[in-house]
């Protein structure tokens, strides 16, 4: 356990602490869900449209928290690839993004990997400290970006 020194005192940067173990949590999820041929950000691009159903790429990249830019970039392999499809939209100048079944099906793939990955980051950290650290988190988030916890979590 930490001690009071510790917290009332902090050492180091706190973006740099943040970065290290966002990449090595990263490369934890990535070795998992490799197997399925996704990376995670595809996996989590595939699971923002299933969710979120046909969607407007305005829409998708405000929910993603991405700019336009990036959203296109991630969505061309997945269109290459037959996962997602882009349609007409409501009038002529609109879009709508979906996942097609060959997608649904590569989402479910990699979801049980993704899920494998969960299950063995939380018994490598043990289930109170995982608890602790998303709540940590998204009370860090609610200070630092009111609303943002709640609208990533979707």
């Amino acid at each position: 356990m930490i001690g009071m020194d510790a917290i009332a005192k902090p050492k180091g940067c706190t973006s740099f602490k943040l970065r290290q173990l966002s990449r090595v949590v990263a490369r934890h999820y990535d070795a998992h869900v490799a197997a399925s041929g996704l990376k995670t950000s595809q996996y989590s691009l595939l699971s923002h449209i299933l969710a979120a159903g046909p969607v407007r790429p305005v829409d998708l990249a405000a929910r993603m928290s991405l700019d336009a830019s990036t959203l296109t970039r991630n969505l061309k392999p997945l269109i290459a690839e037959g996962w997602v499809e882009v349609g007409e939209g409501a009038d002529a100048r609109s879009r709508l993004i979906h996942i097609t079944a060959a997608g649904r099906a590569k989402r479910d793939e990699a979801r049980a990997l993704w899920q494998q990955a969960q299950r063995s980051l939380n018994d490598r950290l043990g289930l109170v400290r995982v608890a602790q650290l998303h709540a940590l988190i998204d009370e860090a988030l609610d200070v630092l970006a009111p609303g943002e916890a709640d609208d990533l979590a979707s």
